[in-house]
């Protein structure tokens, strides 16, 4: 939950639970914009894997603390998502909670570095950067919104809701990018105009986690 401007595992879960359900309504959407450019399975991938996290999660409670709990859903994921979402969001969440490490309640500048690291281990796991048309358009740009609204001495809802915007203005920069990542790559020109279907899923991600902090609150 959050007690004035910290977050606790009930957040965490509330937050997996938003995107359980922001990806299977968005399902359709991202299924289209990934056959556009892509394998057309992205959509039906989050689902399956977010709906697995959201039953990981049944029943924990507060019984772990929120960076293990997020190493469980990374770990949920790569077990049970095909394709690149699986790996690359499963070595977000851990690489997330790994920064967490054991703490009980997540601050403000806790939660940027958390997300930080999110983005760093797939930059690892993907070797991509801003302009490669990937998650880490939209994502790079929230972790960097977060920090700086944090370092700005914003409340936490605040910080999240503006790293939730730069999410989806960074999914929506990638229309105008020629892909240098992932399957889309292979189609070289021909890939711009599309918005990435990961960049997409990932601004969802982030809205998520602005209703999460702001429905506990």
């Amino acid at each position: 939950m959050i007690t004035g401007t910290v977050m606790q595992s009930a957040t965490i879960t509330a937050w997996m639970l938003e995107i359980d359900t922001a990806v299977r309504a968005e399902r359709t959407h991202l299924t289209q914009l990934d056959a556009a450019i892509g394998d057309g399975d992205h959509g039906t991938n989050m689902a399956r894997g977010f709906d697995a996290v959201a039953k990981a999660l049944t029943g924990q409670g507060d019984s772990l603390l929120p960076g293990p709990l997020l190493k469980l859903c990374g770990e949920t994921l790569v077990a049970t998502v095909g394709g690149a979402s699986g790996p690359l969001w499963g070595s977000a969440f851990r690489s997330a909670g790994r920064a967490l490490g054991d703490v009980l309640e997540i601050d403000g500048p806790s939660l940027a570095q958390a997300i930080e690291a999110a983005a760093a281990g797939i930059k690892r796991l993907g070797c991509a950067v801003v302009g490669d048309a990937t998650i880490i358009d939209a994502l790079d740009p929230a972790a960097t919104a977060l920090r700086e609204s944090v370092d700005a001495g914003h409340s936490l809802p605040r910080a999240v809701s503006a790293a939730a915007d730069a999410a989806e203005e960074g999914a929506k920069a990638t229309i105008p990018l020629q892909a240098r990542k992932g399957r889309a790559s292979y189609l070289g020109e021909r890939s711009v105009g599309h918005q990435d279907p990961g960049a997409t899923s990932t601004a969802l991600v982030m809205r998520a986690l602005e209703r999460a902090v702001s429905e506990e609150g």
